[in-house]
């Protein structure tokens, strides 16, 4: 789905076992007032703390809590609720129930629709904070995010138990505007690569070639001139573009990564082996320069580690590296019929993205921030604004496999005119 409001949009509120649940009742209330439909599913724990009427009186819909209770259409209650949905919402999330969806473990209606369904998950976190601090929690958590799932809260605050500090479901109001900016982003989420892809996917016949991490520039042949980028952006976008039936080529620096599977991967080191071995893969229909390229290489690299001698530092004289993006942008008869770049800003990040845009002579800009304490360069998340000539579409912020899914289903509605 793309974009919508909340007044159009089918939310499936799954309700864990725990007491912060008589906020979910509030939650359902909330979103009706805002023109959402609303299903609920509950854990068996839930029903401890909630009665199923209560939620059913609230939310207008019948409310499921058995995995093995035939339903409207089908014995297929949790097939039903995933396909129907254009966003699950998990509050209360308890330890446990995180777990499972971190795990991948289904053994109740709740857990198993979480598993099978194709749309996001917005969890909102419910628990004692030495729980929440956990590392296994926290490990959990970081699974998820990597996964592309959406968190809001937990906020600090009195427990049930007595205890203050991290772990109170965030309130309702707060998870309405979670919800809202979830909706502003696809929330339909692509089969893995290779598995039960439809024949003539979104870029079925397309060559896509992506380029991802880091270049480093040799000073001597120990030390060298890089940055900190991860590459997990540009490979989640080579395994959406493959997931989407595209022939993709990664041409990656020096990442501690797996090679995405069905992706064809030229490791380099440079920025000049990078801009070799793009050209050299050219000509593709989609070019995305998800790379942190080095903008200048020292002129004259040292063939012996240059040593220490007590007279003060080296003076390194710097050079420009090529410019793949302007280059690629600019190439005839092979140039892609899209080109999308990246703007890593730690300040004006807008002006910067539209004037990279221009200068670059490309058709979109990823523009994000690096700045200290954002946690883009290493982190399972990112948060990006899309910046083309246009206007700009700002994104919510989402797990980077996510935001390769959502950019690459952009990509393809770009190079078939559709809406």
């Amino acid at each position: 789905m793309t974009a919508q409001t909340l007044a159009s949009a089918r939310i499936l509120l799954i309700i864990g076992g725990g007491v912060a649940a008589y906020k979910s009742l509030d939650l359902i209330r909330r979103l009706r007032e805002r023109g959402a439909t609303v299903r609920v599913a509950m854990t068996a724990a839930a029903q401890r703390f909630v009665t199923p009427l209560s939620a059913e009186a609230l939310s207008g819909q019948p409310v499921r809590a058995d995995l093995f209770a035939p339903t409207e259409q089908s014995g297929m209650g949790h097939i039903e609720f995933s396909r129907e949905a254009d966003l699950l919402v998990v509050a209360p999330a308890t330890a446990d129930l995180i777990a499972h969806m971190a795990l991948g473990l289904a053994d109740d209606l709740a857990t198993t629709t979480l598993l099978a369904t194709d749309k996001r998950a917005l969890v909102a976190p419910a628990m004692n904070l030495r729980m929440w601090l956990h590392p296994a929690t926290q490990r959990n958590v970081a699974t998820l995010r990597g996964d592309g799932v959406l968190f809001v809260g937990p906020d600090d605050g009195e427990m049930a138990c007595g205890e203050y500090g991290p772990g109170r479901m965030a309130e309702p109001l707060a998870i309405v505007a979670a919800v809202e900016r979830a909706l502003q982003a696809p929330t339909v989420l692509p089969l893995p690569p290779g598995v039960g892809l439809p024949r003539g996917g979104a870029l079925a016949g397309r060559r896509v070639v992506v380029t991802s991490g880091p270049t480093y520039e040799p000073i001597d042949p120990v030390r060298f001139l890089g940055n900190r980028s991860s590459g997990r952006q540009g490979h989640a976008i080579a395994e959406a573009a493959r997931a989407a039936g595209a022939e993709t080529i990664l041409v990656s620096g020096p990442t501690a990564l797996a090679d995405p599977p069905g992706v064809r991967v030229v490791r380099v080191e440079t920025a000049r082996e990078m801009r070799d071995a793009t050209i050299a893969a050219l000509p593709a229909d989609v070019f995305v320069a998800a790379a942190a390229v080095a903008d200048w290489r020292v002129e004259d690299a040292a063939e012996e580690k240059i040593k220490k001698r007590g007279d003060g530092a080296p003076i390194l004289r710097l050079v420009e590296n090529p410019d793949i993006l302007a280059e690629v942008s600019a190439r005839r008869g092979d140039r892609p019929a899209l080109v999308v770049g990246f703007a890593a800003e730690t300040q004006a990040l807008i002006d910067n993205a539209r004037a990279k845009l221009k200068r670059k002579g490309c058709d979109l800009i990823v523009a994000n921030r690096v700045a200290i304490g954002e946690g883009t360069f290493g982190g399972a998340e990112n948060k990006v604004t899309i910046v083309a000539a246009d206007g700009i579409e700002e994104w919510p912020r989402m797990g980077k496999t996510e935001v390769a899914r959502a950019l690459v289903a952009l990509v393809a509605r770009k190079l078939t005119g559709a809406p």
